[in-house]
């Protein structure tokens, strides 16, 4: 090879030289796809975060907005109350079932009645019934504190205005009124007492099962649906049947008086319509809550007293409930560091 000739110009005797590598490569020792991909997971985990982030900022968000509207709905219903606000028709819902731990259970119907005649504005309360009955023991608890609130504010006049059902222990509670009123399509009535069940002793011996009943007191398996019915159970249970009717028909009459027509069929147990009612008694007069506040107390304005914050709680707690699972869930979430 002559002097100044290229060592590197026949390929066929020299292996190409190998180009310089990249800065890149250099600098991360030839490992430059592994730094790449962890950038790319750093940020994608960057990503999750501030997506989460911003989850829980729109889920408070709709939290905040959420407890507006409840505050805007209680202030609405609640607006009158200031000071100058006039006086008002107070009206309590007596609504479904009267039974504990429904809407319409003493407790709740017995808080707003005290609330109601409380109120230094109320000129007069309506008790509005929409109720097939229930436990003679909740619709006497609110019969007799009608009565008491009666008693303690002689000024303040208490109506019942019956809308689609008036039945048993709804009529108990509205027996206490001043004056019943109702629609003339109205169901009013059904005062009388009732108990029920099923008896499965011969469905037993068909199928060839036997029922084996240990009891300390002879009367202990009373009424057993899987056992014979006794001619003494039934007498037992008949009787405390009656004593329970008398006690209804007792309050009926002190509520109504002389109003009542004398009708053999007045306690038997029979519904009527609210036209038909008046006829008998057991209402006064054809009217809607709207009629009796505007033309029998003279304040057409109604504040609805019917306690329904058990509901805007459970709203509450509902929301409550989603925010907090939400932000355990991000905070139980494993992340890259």
């Amino acid at each position: 090879m002559s002097e100044g000739e290229n060592p590197r110009a026949d390929p066929w005797t020299q292996a190409p030289e190998r180009s310089s590598p990249p800065a890149e490569e250099a600098s991360t020792g030839g490992q430059w796809p592994q730094a790449v991909l962890e950038k790319v997971l750093l940020e994608s985990v960057r990503e999750q975060r501030r997506a989460r982030r911003w989850g829980i900022v729109f889920k408070s968000l709709l939290f905040v907005y959420l407890f507006a509207l409840l505050f805007a709905y209680l202030a609405d219903r609640w607006s009158d109350v200031g000071i100058g606000a006039g006086r008002h028709t107070a009206l309590v819902e007596v609504e479904g079932v009267i039974a504990a731990e429904q809407d319409a259970s003493a407790d709740r119907v017995v808080g707003g009645l005290r609330a109601a005649f409380e109120d230094d504005r109320t000129a007069g309360v309506i008790v509005r019934v929409n109720s097939p009955g229930g436990s003679p023991v909740q619709a006497g608890y609110i019969y007799e504190e009608i009565r008491r609130l009666r008693a303690k504010y002689p000024d303040t006049p208490l109506y019942a205005v019956i809308t689609d059902i008036c039945a048993s222990g709804g009529y108990y509670v509205a027996a206490a009124a001043d004056r019943i009123f109702a629609n003339r399509a109205s169901l009013v009535g059904s005062i009388g007492v009732r108990t029920d069940g099923f008896g499965f002793v011969e469905a037993m011996r068909k199928l060839g099962v036997e029922r084996r009943l240990l009891t300390a007191g002879e009367n202990k398996g009373f009424l057993d649906p899987f056992s014979p019915l006794k001619d003494e159970e039934v007498e037992h249970l008949q009787s405390m049947l009656d004593e329970l009717h008398q006690q209804f028909i007792g309050v009926v009459r002190e509520g109504r008086g002389e109003r009542l027509r004398d009708a053999d069929e007045l306690f038997s147990g029979l519904i009527w319509t609210g036209e038909r009612s008046v006829e008998l008694g057991l209402v006064d007069g054809l009217a809607s809550a709207g009629e009796v506040a505007r033309d029998i107390i003279g304040e057409e304005k109604i504040r609805d007293f019917t306690l329904r914050d058990d509901l805007l709680r459970r709203i509450v707690d509902r929301i409550g409930l989603v925010l907090v699972r939400e932000i355990g869930a991000w905070m139980a979430t494993p992340t890259l560091r």
